[in-house]
């Protein structure tokens, strides 16, 4: 490779003591880190220096950097300005950086620069799982936990609210507008043509600057709502289609109102549909665990059951999981290759669109229609029985089966600690980036960790069947 890089000299000899790597005991998670990064494809991030002019002073080793940055993320200090410090005051730290000490600013527009690249690891250490015995496929849980945007509630304004303030703006701004062409005559007339304040202008910008941010958040929630408009009508337009036919195979009129195609361009946004200025991806979701409101997404996982691996990952901007079940399944088949035996879910998973989907057929689904908060054993109930009816009474017949309940009891157990794993242990509750792409690859990064750290303790551990 010919670019050239600040030396990294992690097995340096030094006199006290010989190694750094003996600054560590044996069996650290830093040196742990370490040797799995070094078995990793870093490819896609030093392709990136390749395309420069080799100009300027070498970047620090992209290998010291996603090892600073795994490590960050696995013991719950993804700042950068505390990893910098870390590096003076962590041996571990100080060990995977080989003694040397980025700054703050580096780190962030190294991470900031190779995101997505780093998200892709996801995959790798995934497999390395796969390979450890760590991953089954015979159970997999699903579930979502709503973790916070880096951005305000209070800096969300609804539609309603935006058409008010902008006619009010106007207004503003064209008595300023107003005011500053007098104070520029009454000026040219004392001081000569060019004269004027300072202070008007400033208050003009800043009362434009906001006029022209709501007329951004208008439009785009306009063209969100005639894209679900388009979407409604092209459903429609399926719908009397079918019945047209039916009616022509049957000679007899269809049941029921013939669907409405409603007009894209006629389409306008809900008074109360809100919209972010700090980070517009962001939805106001309601915190399952708090019950509070918050400006943020709605983050994915699929969870096996052998170790609690993570084997698919995603964040959607929808306040409910109810389509999730598809994706992150297929997500899993992706990732590795098959899908799972069986797949739990809970009732926000549930639709009979979901559990009828020809991609997942093979998949033994477990997705309770109603909520499931003390399920009791019927007698003599068994799966042979619960071939008839619709798909929700099928769904609620197979839960009360034992084997139905015995396979949906371990849904918590499988999943739910995993988030309690992420957000409590280490700490996350925010994202650091805002963008729903940047989001979403922020979050591979942190189930990337979730997974080292369970291979790091599996060694020399018995896994589960």
């Amino acid at each position: 490779m010919s670019k050239t890089f600040r030396p990294y000299p992690l097995n340096q000899r030094l006199l006290l003591p010989p190694d750094l790597r003996e600054w560590l005991p044996e069996g650290h998670l830093a040196l742990f880190v370490s040797d799995v990064v070094d078995a990793l494809d870093l490819s896609a991030i030093l392709q990136v220096y390749e395309q420069g002019d080799g100009r300027g002073q070498p970047p620090y080793d992209p290998a010291l950097m996603v090892k600073l940055l795994v490590y960050a993320y696995c013991t719950g200090l993804p700042s950068s300005r505390k990893i910098e410090r870390a590096t003076y005051e962590d041996v571990a730290y100080r060990v995977l950086a080989a003694d040397q000490h980025p700054d703050h600013a580096s780190i962030a527009e190294f991470r900031k620069r190779h995101l997505a690249a780093l998200a892709e690891l996801f995959v790798q250490v995934l497999r390395l799982c796969q390979a450890a015995g760590l991953v089954k496929l015979g159970h997999v849980a699903l579930d979502g936990t709503k973790v916070k945007a880096n951005a305000s509630k209070h800096k969300a304004m609804s539609y309603g609210r935006m058409e008010g303030a902008e006619q009010k703006l106007e207004q503003e701004v064209k008595s300023l507008l107003e005011q500053a062409q007098a104070v520029d005559a009454a000026e040219d007339t004392r001081y000569g043509k060019g004269q004027r304040g300072d202070e008007l202008p400033a208050e003009l910008a800043r009362r434009e600057s906001r006029l022209r941010k709501i007329r951004e958040a208008k439009a785009a929630l306009e063209q969100e709502a005639q894209a679900q408009a388009q979407q409604a009508a092209a459903a429609a337009q399926t719908k009397i289609a079918a019945r047209q036919r039916s009616e022509a195979e049957t000679g007899q009129k269809a049941k029921g109102r013939t669907p409405t195609v409603p007009d894209p361009a006629q389409a306008r946004p809900e008074a109360k549909a809100q919209r972010n200025f700090t980070d517009p991806d962001s939805r106001i979701m309601k915190d399952g665990a708090t019950k509070a409101f918050e400006q943020a997404y709605n983050a994915q996982v699929a969870v096996d059951r052998a170790a609690q691996i993570i084997v698919a990952a995603a964040v959607t901007q929808e306040a409910n999981d109810k389509q999730q079940l598809v994706p992150m399944l297929l997500a899993v088949q992706d990732n590795l290759g098959q899908l799972p035996e069986r797949a739990s879910a809970d009732t926000g998973f549930f639709s009979e669109a979901n559990l009828t989907a020809k991609a997942l057929e093979g998949v033994a689904l477990y997705v309770p229609p109603d909520q499931q908060r003390h399920p009791t054993p019927v007698e003599g109930v068994n799966g042979s029985a619960a071939a008839e009816g619709t798909v929700r009474e099928q769904m609620r017949h197979k839960l009360q089966t034992p084997e139905g309940q015995a396979v949906y009891k371990l849904r918590k157990a499988i999943v739910e600690p995993v988030f309690g794993q992420i957000k409590e242990v280490r700490g996350f509750r925010r994202f650091s980036f805002r963008g729903l792409a940047q989001v979403a690859a922020e979050w591979a990064l942190v189930c990337l960790t979730h997974n080292l750290l369970k291979l790091f303790r599996a060694r020399g551990c018995p896994v589960a069947a």
